[in-house]
């Protein structure tokens, strides 16, 4: 499928890129160096279709769809985690694995969501301290016959309200177990799907029941060498088309005042808006955020992110302000109609490339030519350096991480699937 250059041809590439990259002042060795320290949180939803492995029969998955039906999808959590080991296999870095709390395993017993434990994760845990990766974590407030009607910590009714309240306490109990026993904080991020498909009367209301239901929900700081908070907002959604509880101004001002991480989807934006432009605003007033990258199009469709200019620009906002111990890199899209592997592989490659460009970059110089308003010179830089040759540090990358370089990696999957997803 993909013929990739030998280990040797690799070497000669990178010693050639190495030397081009040093005219510009960038030293291509420290920025490997870097990028290996910087970890991404792969999804576990996007292994099966974001279907968890619960038997509660709900209506409705709370504004969230997993388009088409490849074959192969994880049915089980030994599946699941037999997926993502070979997904990382294949990722250069050490990475870190995202868990809805709808993946607990709880032995065929039916345990609800407001009574799970951590005792219910200690499978994942056990995995993720095999593979020496973090794992993050979500309550999971939708895909339940209590989010049926599409509202959960903002319900009017005390009774559903407090449901979620307890599954959202519960869920960071988890997490800080999870956090203490991996020797590692767990992100733990909070969204909800409230809201209203046609224009509501009263929003105020739902808010103000929104902001008492957190308040309750975060009562009990956890320890942050254990666990961080981050909530999480969207302009709209299938059921809420007209207006989100959890806006983004909601949140803003709801992470700024409580001092929670705040969470900024890729997707969850106007078209025109750019979460890149967002950081810097945001860490001037929180000490960390919280990224979900995925690609929308036309809408938050959550595709498969590929090298696009707001995926760099994201990176660039994070590497030229040396931001990567501040802001938390999760992925966030669930493609069923290519292999679930691959869309795993492909887009936590790409979030390291874009990271790679970005460290590849000579940031003060460009800064250098912005204080004198050398505007020409500035953009003339950053145009020649789109044709400086990152691929070939990109490959010197993975040969160093002992991952498979350019697009060799797809035989491995081709592989996999032949193998094992076929015969499922």
């Amino acid at each position: 499928m993909f013929t990739a250059p030998t280990d040797a041809q690799i070497s000669r590439a990178y010693e050639n890129a190495k030397e081009l990259y040093a005219a510009y002042d960038v030293d291509t060795e420290q920025a490997v160096k870097r990028l290996a320290d910087i970890p991404i949180s792969l999804h576990c939803w996007q292994g099966d279709d974001v279907g968890g492995f619960e038997n509660f029969d709900a209506a409705g998955g709370g504004g969230i769809q997993a388009t088409g039906n490849y074959p192969g999808k994880a049915f089980t959590p030994e599946q699941l985690r037999q997926d993502a080991a070979l997904a990382f296999d294949l990722i250069p870095g050490r990475h870190r694995f995202n868990l809805h709390a709808m993946y607990a395993e709880t032995s065929g017993a039916k345990v609800d969501r407001d009574a799970l434990a951590p005792e219910h994760f200690q499978n994942w845990v056990a995995w993720a301290r095999e593979r020496g990766v973090g794992i993050d974590f979500n309550p999971t407030c939708f895909a339940h016959p209590r989010a049926d009607d599409g509202f959960t910590l903002s319900h009017y009714d005390a009774g559903v309200r407090k449901f979620w309240i307890n599954h959202c306490i519960v869920s960071r109990k988890i997490a800080e177990s999870i956090g203490a026993q991996l020797g590692a904080p767990c992100v733990t991020n909070l969204w909800i799907p409230d809201g209203y498909k046609d224009a509501p009367v009263d929003r105020n209301k739902s808010r103000e029941l929104l902001r008492e239901s957190l308040d309750i929900v975060y009562a009990e700081r956890s320890d942050p060498a254990h666990n961080l908070d981050a909530v999480e907002s969207k302009l709209f959604g299938i059921g809420s088309e007209s207006c989100v509880i959890g806006s983004h101004e909601f949140y803003m001002g709801y992470s700024i005042s409580r001092n929670l991480l705040l969470c900024l989807d890729a997707g969850h934006f106007h078209p025109t808006e750019v979460i890149s432009d967002k950081i810097s605003s945001v860490l001037l007033f929180l000490d960390e955020i919280l990224l979900h990258v995925s690609r929308g199009v036309r809408w938050d469709s959550d595709h498969v992110i590929v090298l696009s200019d707001e995926i760099r620009a994201i990176a660039e906002e994070i590497i030229r302000n040396n931001f990567e111990n501040r802001v938390h890199i999760g992925l966030d899209f669930f493609d069923a109609s290519i292999n679930r592997i691959a869309a795993w592989v492909i887009g936590t490659r790409v979030m390291i490339k874009a990271l790679l460009i970005a460290l590849l970059e000579p940031t003060e110089t460009l800064r250098q030519f912005e204080r004198e308003q050398n505007f020409t010179a500035r953009l003339a830089l950053l145009e020649e350096l789109k044709t400086l040759p990152f691929g070939a540090v990109w490959d010197y990358y993975c040969l160093q991480q002992g991952v498979p370089p350019a697009g060799a990696w797809m035989e491995e999957v081709a592989k996999y699937e032949k193998e094992v997803l076929s015969r499922r």
